[in-house]
Formats: C-alpha cells, sequence, structure tokens
C-alpha cells in the first residue's frame, strides 16, 4: 500500500527548524520533496523512517554508503575501536594500515594526507599545488563540482543571471574569479588554450573523474591522456577528483577504470562508506611538502574511528565478484529507468558507470553539460515523490547511488515503482 502523507518527519522537520538553520543539517537537502524525511535507522539497503516506513535506499548518504547501512564487518571494527577511545591528538595504527591499504589498489599513488571532507580535501590539493609550482590560478571544468568552499564555487550551475562565469553563493569572496578559470568539459583545445604551454600561470587542472553531479558523462576517449600531456607541457599539477566515483566506480576507483595518471587524486565518501573522512593520495614529492612548511591540519584528522571504518569498507570491497556484480545490477536498473520512461514516452537519458547513476528526464542522448541544464526536473520531482510513496528513496536532481547490499529483488521493485510512478506524473501532465 502506498504511504499517505509523512507527518511525523513533517513535524521533525518543524521543530528542528526551531534550533537548526533550515531545519536540515546540509543545504542540499532542503530540496527534498515533499519535505525532508526522517530516518531512525538502516540495514544493508534498507532505511527506515521515524513512522516505521520501509524505503529501498538510493540515496545511500548522498553517495557515501557503499558497503550498506550498519554492514556487520564495519560495524564490529568500529564498535572495536569505540571502547579504546575516539580521538587521540596522536598517532595511530590506523593511519598506516589504512593509507598502505588504500594506496596499494591505487596505481601512481605512494602517499597520503588524511582530512574529514570532500571540500577540505580539494582545499588540500590546491595547497599543495599551489606550493609546487608558485603559481595560483588554477583550472575547473564547467559543471564540475569539488566542494563548497569559496575557491571552487565557481561555474558548477548558472547564477541568478543565468552565468556560468560568476559566484557560485552569496557571501562568497569575489576575488576568487581572478584565480579560477573556466574551461568546457572535453574539449582538449580550450584546456590547451587556457593553460597556455610552457610558462602557464596554471598551478593545478582540477577535474571531476566523471561529472558525477552534472548528468554522470564521461570524457571523450583520450581526454586523460591528453590533460596529463598538457599539464606536463605546462608544469600544472593534475588533480583529479574522487571524491564522488572514488571506489564507487571500481576498486581503486576511476584511476583504475579509465587508466588515468594524475598527480594528485582526491577521496571521500565511500572509502569509509559513511563515516566522515577524505584523503589526498599521490606523488610523494608533492605530498611531502607538509615536512617543508606547506600548512595541513585539522584535529580530527585521520581519528581511529573513521580509519577503521576504512580499514573495514575496503576488505568489504576487496572481495572477489563485489564490482562485477555492482556494475550488473546498476546497469539493470539504469535499462529498466528507461523503459519505464519510454512506456510513457517521455524522453530521458539514464547514464550510468559502475554504482553511480543519473535520470535526465526530458532529454534523449545527453552527453554534454548543456543536456543537463536542459533536463526538466520538474518532472523528476513529481517521480520521486511517487516513488517515495512506494517505499523507493532516491535523491533530488536525478541520481542515484548503489551499495553491495542491493539485491535483484530490489532492483526488480525498484524498476515496477518507477513504472508506476511514471504512470501517476504522466497522467497528471496529460
Amino acid at each position: 500500500m502506498a504511504i499517505d502523507n509523512w507527518n511525523a518527519s513533517f513535524q521533525a522537520w518543524q521543530r528542528a527548524r526551531d534550533v537548526v538553520g533550515g531545519g536540515v543539517a546540509s543545504g542540499a537537502r532542503l530540496t527534498s520533496k515533499p519535505h525532508p524525511i526522517f530516518m531512525k535507522g538502516g540495514s544493508g539497503s534498507r532505511l527506515v523512517d521515524i513512522e516505521d516506513n520501509s524505503y529501498v535506499d538510493y540515496v545511500l548518504g548522498w553517495g557515501p554508503v557503499i558497503a550498506g547501512h550498519a554492514h556487520p564487518h564495519i560495524v564490529e571494527a568500529v564498535q572495536r575501536q569505540v571502547g579504546l577511545g575516539a580521538t587521540y591528538g596522536s598517532g595511530h595504527a590506523y593511519e598506516y594500515l589504512a593509507a598502505e591499504k588504500l594506496l596499494a589498489l591505487i596505481p601512481g599513488t605512494e602517499k597520503l594526507l588524511w582530512t574529514s571532507t570532500g571540500s577540505e580535501a580539494t582545499q588540500i590539493a590546491l595547497r599543495l599545488a599551489r606550493a609546487a609550482t608558485g603559481r595560483h590560478k588554477v583550472i575547473k571544468f564547467v559543471g564540475n563540482y569539488h566542494g563548497w568552499s569559496d575557491q571552487f564555487l565557481v561555474g558548477y550551475r548558472p547564477d541568478a543571471e543565468g552565468r556560468l562565469d560568476g559566484l557560485g553563493t552569496p557571501g562568497q569572496t569575489p576575488s576568487v574569479l581572478d584565480d579560477v578559470v573556466l574551461v568546457p568539459w572535453g574539449d582538449l583545445d580550450a584546456l590547451e588554450q587556457a593553460l597556455g604551454g610552457a610558462g602557464s600561470d596554471i598551478a593545478a587542472v582540477f577535474m571531476d573523474a566523471v561529472m558525477s553531479n552534472s548528468g554522470v558523462f564521461t570524457p571523450p576517449d583520450g581526454y586523460f591522456d591528453g590533460v596529463r600531456r598538457l599539464c606536463d607541457e605546462a608544469g600544472a599539477v593534475f588533480v583529479l577528483d574522487e571524491v564522488l566515483t572514488g571506489f564507487r566506480v571500481a576498486l581503486g576507483g576511476a584511476a583504475v577504470r579509465f587508466s588515468v595518471d594524475a598527480d594528485l587524486i582526491v577521496l571521500a565518501k565511500a572509502i569509509g562508506s559513511g563515516y566522515p573522512v577524505a584523503a589526498v593520495a599521490g606523488r610523494a614529492h608533492l605530498i611531502d611538502q607538509v615536512t617543508r612548511g606547506v600548512m595541513h591540519a585539522g584535529t580530527y584528522n585521520g581519528n581511529p574511528l573513521v580509519l577503521a571504518a576504512v580499514d573495514a569498507t575496503l576488505d568489504v570491497l576487496a572481495k572477489p565478484g563485489v564490482y562485477e556484480r555492482m556494475d550488473r545490477l546498476s546497469a539493470t536498473l539504469a535499462a529498466g529507468v528507461r523503459d519505464a520512461f519510454g512506456a510513457v514516452d517521455i524522453p530521458v537519458t539514464v547514464n550510468q558507470v559502475g554504482a553511480l547513476m543519473h535520470c535526465l528526464p526530458g532529454v534523449s542522448g545527453g552527453s554534454r553539460f548543456p543536456d543537463y541544464l536542459a533536463s526538466d526536473y520538474g518532472i523528476y520531482d513529481g517521480v520521486a515523490v511517487e516513488l517515495l510513496r512506494r517505499g523507493i528513496f532516491v535523491p533530488v536532481g536525478g541520481r542515484l547511488y548503489l551499495s553491495t547490499e542491493h539485491s535483484e529483488a530490489d532492483i526488480d521493485e525498484t524498476v515496477a515503482a518507477y513504472r508506476e510512478a511514471l504512470q501517476v506524473v504522466a497522467s497528471a501532465r496529460a
């Protein structure tokens, strides 16, 4: 039976609004439809809300929960560490044990730095690049997301005037526009022009391994190699942002799946399966600048609780067949969603790379950032609510994430719910 309302969640949200800005801990959740839903727990591929409604979960904490909720091996590792203390302000074995395990899975990485969030990690990578090159400007690609910091929240979404080259939020320092050079995604000629060859004033080129937040687009064949060559010619640091793709699209991330030779790789989210951890991994000579005066700090960096989770998460993900299974289930879901849209004659693009998907309603054959901007998310908002009524929890904006714990039965249930949801939405639009 479909869920009629979420009154308890609405009341909880109203109470939260009295003491928490917007009533949510992260601003993106304010866009949830019909309103933020309050959960009380989860297991495997499912979440349960405060009214005991159960959902197949494709939000997965907005991406991190790669091993599903409360995975027994990860819970055991964290519980074992809880009894020994949360953080020490001193060294502990997990700092190197988890690092050794992580680096061994990503060819070309030699050392890493621990931190707590993806936004922090991208700022660390930028500082390392600037210190190594003595330059200050950074190239980023339109539609790529590298966190909410002043330095990077440029060129991600159009501003109120529809411009993509302005500031991303009120309160952002205008001077950041002097340091950011925006380049179209997938255009090597534009990148070459922006770099300007040898003697460039560009410290680093930052790029998403996959345009994860804006359509799950992959670049053209040979693009990663082209970026590598151009960075070498210009003396710029090549930084690959794998906050979303790292260990979600392959064991070792997109760097392994697409054979990317980057100088620095930014990791977060899935490496800890929901625990707050991030890292910058890469060439030793860049990382070791922290021993020569480059500032890297953070009270919670590499605390034993989260690194116990990282160590255990990597155990789960390294089991044979894990990624092949997630790939297969994700491809089955993507095909089912395409068919469901086709059954009601609504154009759609569904892109899928590993356990990462993006649905672009209203657009056929979407492959570029302008296609993402042209998508009709008014349609998807309605679909998302109808899915929620049927026990399927999806993020706003068309993305879906899968975990190691999703099953064939989950996929079948989800595709059936999409078919019903789209019938309702199509009938309302008729």
